[in-house]
């Protein structure tokens, strides 16, 4: 009997691909390099080389945050219908919920993941 098997993901392709989809969020956010670096706990030329390189190491805290990051986006550009502008705004204006605008929430982890979970909830309930 013969089954279809999902084509094997080299560790470098899946590296390529979430920094590409990192710096494409951050970009769309309007997040510059240092912005995302602190996002990331990282240092502004580690982004730089990740524009370059496009590769984040597996397993590593840098690597953790930024799918976190993306989940983020991904997230906020569902509710937004994939309208910029709105997720922009969204992203920069004060949430009483979140107790401060999520740009700035998500400078540390906790506030990270805590923005995550709220844009989980609102989504779960579309």
């Amino acid at each position: 009997m013969l089954t279809a098997t999902a084509p094997e993901v080299r560790a470098e392709d899946a590296a390529s691909v979430l920094a590409k989809a990192t710096l494409s969020a951050a970009r769309r956010l309007g997040l510059t390099n240092r912005d995302l670096a602190v996002v990331l706990g990282a240092s502004e030329a580690s982004v730089s080389r990740l524009a370059r390189d496009r590769a984040l190491r597996p397993g590593s805290a840098e690597t953790s945050l930024a799918l976190l990051f993306v989940r983020l986006f991904r997230s906020l550009d569902a509710i937004t219908g994939g309208d910029e502008a709105k997720a922009r705004a969204w992203f920069t204006a004060f949430n009483r919920h979140l107790g401060g605008a999520p740009a700035e929430r998500i400078r540390s982890t906790e506030g990270l993941v805590n923005v995550v979970q709220y844009l989980d909830a609102i989504r779960g309930k579309l």
